[in-house]
C-alpha cells in the first residue's frame, strides 16, 4: 500500500478576541495512529476542525501526498478522505432514523444526484457490509436512540469507513467507554491502520495511548510544543509536564475538611423506569460522598433521579430533616439542588449563549424586578466576578460558550450553580473530556464547596479519582447501591471488586 502524508504547515486561526491557532505545524502518514494531546484551551480539536472544513478562516499551507490543498468545507474534506468522530456523538447522528440510514447518510445525502427512488436494500446492505467488517454487532433497523454511547461511537466511525475515508480524526473516542468496550476500540482502530488508514486519535487519558499510538504530537496555548515517538521510555508526568508548561504532582492530596450533621437523607429510593432500585445514602454537611462503579452501573441514572429529572417511583429525600418531594428539576433547584451532568454540551450549558447568560440562568430572580426587568449591569458584575474566581479562560463574559474549551465549559457549568448557592451539589463525572490541570481545578472547587458546608456527591468511574476527593464511597452494580466504604480505608482493587458484582 502507498503511503499517503497529510502536512500542516504554520496554521493559525483567530476568534473574537483569542488567537486559538499560532503558526502549528503537524504530519500524520497513512497507516500510522499518532495522538494529539493538550491541556484544554491548547487548540487540539480546533487544529482538527479545521481539517475536517469546520474552521474555514485559517491561514496556512495543507498538502496531501505532497500536493496543496484547499480545505474551506467539510465537503472538501470529505472530498480528500478527511473524516472526523467528535467527541459529543449523540450531536453527530440522527436518533430517529436507523443504524443503516446513519452509517450511509453521506451517501443518502450528497450522493444520490437526481435519482427520486432510494434503493433501501441496497442502502442496508452497504452498511452491514461496513458493519461486518468492524465486527460491529448491531440491528441495521434499529432506531439509533436506544443505542448505547460505544454502540454509537461505532456506527459514527462505521459511517468514516463507507466513505473510504484516507484519514480519521477521533476526538475523545474512549471518554464515555468502559474498559472492554475501550479495549474493542483499539481493536477497531488497530484494524484500519493495517488498511493504510492514517488515525489521529485525540485523549486526555495518557496512560492508554501507550496501547494504540506511535508518535505524539502535544500542544500548548495554540502553538506547537513537541513531537515524540512515544514509547515507554517516555514517562506520563514528562507529557503533563509538556502540556503545562510546568511540573505536576500526580496524586491530590485532599484537605481535611469538618464534617457536620446530616444534610441530605436518602431512604428506599428507586425510579420509575427501575433504572435506580431502593438507594439508601446520607450526604453530611462538608462531605464529598463518592459514587462508584463502571459504566452503566447506574451513576447517572441516580444523579438524575435525585435531581428529579427521572421519576421517582418510591421513597423519600430529606434536606436538613424536612422532606421534600420535586416534581422536575425546576423544583429541585429550588429545593437547593444542583446537577453538573456527565453530557455537559447537551445538558449543562445553553451552548450557543454567551458566558453570562450561562452564569445568571439559575439564579435569574437576583436580576429580575417584578416587573421582569433584568438588571444587566449587575448579572454582568457577577458573570464577571465568576471568570475570575473560577479561572475561566474566554475573553470576555460575552463569548459564546460553544467557542470555549471543555474544561472551562464545565466551568461554566459549576458557575451556574455556585450563583445559585444551591445546598447539594451532585458531579456527574465532573472531570470527563478535562486535562490534567483542569482536573486539579475542579478538585479545589469541589473542596471548596464542602469547606463551606455544602453537601456533595461525586459520582465517576475513575477510582483513583474518587479515593482522592472522597470522604465516604457508594458503590453501584445494576442500580442498586452493594457497598459503602470509607474511601481511606478501601483502594482501587476493592472498588472493582464490588463494581464488578462482588458481595
Amino acid at each position: 500500500m502507498t503511503e499517503v502524508k497529510l502536512e500542516m504547515k504554520d496554521i493559525s486561526i483567530e476568534f473574537p478576541g483569542v488567537k486559538a491557532l499560532d503558526g502549528v505545524d503537524f504530519g500524520l502518514k497513512s497507516g500510522t495512529i499518532h495522538a494529539l494531546v493538550g491541556a484544554n484551551g491548547a487548540g487540539k480539536s480546533t487544529l482538527m476542525k479545521v481539517l475536517a472544513g469546520v474552521n474555514t478562516h485559517y491561514t496556512g499551507q495543507i498538502y496531501v501526498g505532497g500536493e496543496p490543498v484547499e480545505i474551506r468545507c467539510p465537503k472538501d474534506a470529505k472530498n480528500l478522505g478527511i473524516e472526523i468522530v467528535f467527541q459529543e456523538v449523540d450531536t453527530a447522528l440522527i436518533p430517529y432514523l436507523s443504524v443503516a440510514e446513519n452509517v450511509m447518510f453521506n451517501t443518502l445525502v450528497n450522493k444520490m444526484g437526481r435519482k427520486q427512488i432510494v434503493h433501501w436494500k441496497e442502502i442496508r446492505q452497504a452498511a452491514e457490509t461496513v458493519l461486518k467488517k468492524l465486527n460491529v454487532d448491531v440491528d441495521i433497523n434499529k432506531q439509533v436512540s436506544s443505542l448505547t454511547l460505544a454502540q454509537k461511537q461505532m456506527i459514527l466511525i462505521a459511517r468514516c469507513v463507507a466513505e473510504k475515508c484516507r484519514f480519521l480524526i477521533l476526538d475523545e473516542p474512549t471518554a464515555p467507554l468502559s474498559n472492554s468496550e475501550t479495549l474493542e476500540l483499539f481493536r477497531v482502530v488497530r484494524e484500519l491502520a493495517k488498511e493504510n488508514v492514517g488515525v489521529v486519535f485525540i485523549s486526555h487519558r495518557l496512560s492508554e495511548l501507550y496501547e494504540i499510538c506511535e508518535n505524539i504530537t502535544i500542544m500548548r496555548d495554540g502553538k506547537l510544543v513537541t513531537e515524540l515517538p512515544l514509547s515507554r521510555e517516555l514517562e506520563v508526568n514528562t507529557l503533563v509536564e509538556y502540556m503545562l508548561g510546568r511540573s505536576y504532582e500526580d496524586n491530590y492530596i485532599k484537605k481535611k475538611c469538618e464534617i457536620g450533621g446530616p444534610l441530605l437523607e436518602i431512604e428506599n429510593l428507586s425510579e420509575k423506569e427501575g433504572k435506580v432500585k431502593d438507594i439508601n445514602m446520607t450526604v453530611c454537611k462538608g462531605e464529598i460522598i463518592g459514587v462508584a462503579g463502571l459504566v452503566g452501573a447506574g451513576k447517572t441514572e441516580l444523579c438524575k433521579t435525585l435531581f428529579s429529572a427521572y421519576q421517582q417511583s418510591g421513597g423519600t429525600m430529606k434536606l436538613n430533616g424536612k422532606v421534600i418531594k420535586a416534581k422536575g428539576p425546576t423544583q429541585a433547584v429550588k429545593h437547593g439542588l444542583a446537577l453538573v451532568p456527565e453530557e455537559r454540551r447537551r445538558e449543562g450549558v445553553l451552548i450557543t449563549d454567551p458566558v453570562v447568560s450561562n452564569i445568571s440562568v439559575a439564579a435569574m430572580e437576583k436580576y429580575t424586578n417584578r416587573l421582569s426587568v433584568v438588571n444587566k449591569k449587575r448579572e454582568k458584575e457577577d458573570a464577571r466576578n465568576m471568570i475570575r474566581g473560577l479561572g475561566i479562560k474566554t475573553p470576555s463574559e460575552n463569548q459564546v460558550v460553544a467557542l470555549l474549551s471543555g474544561g472551562n465549559q464545565q466551568k461554566v457549568v459549576v458557575g451556574k450553580w455556585l450563583n445559585k448557592d444551591s445546598e447539594v451539589y451532585i458531579f456527574d463525572e465532573p472531570t470527563k473530556g478535562i486535562d490534567v490541570g483542569a482536573k486539579q481545578d475542579m478538585y479545589e472547587l469541589i473542596e471548596g464547596l464542602a469547606a463551606k458546608g455544602k453537601g456533595v456527591i461525586y459520582a465517576t468511574c475513575e477510582f483513583q479519582e474518587i479515593l482522592s476527593i472522597c470522604d465516604r464511597i457508594y458503590v453501584m452494580y445494576d442500580g442498586e447501591i452493594i457497598k459503602e466504604l470509607n474511601a481511606a480505608d478501601t483502594n482501587e482493587k476493592e472498588l472493582l471488586y464490588y463494581s464488578t458484582g462482588g458481595k
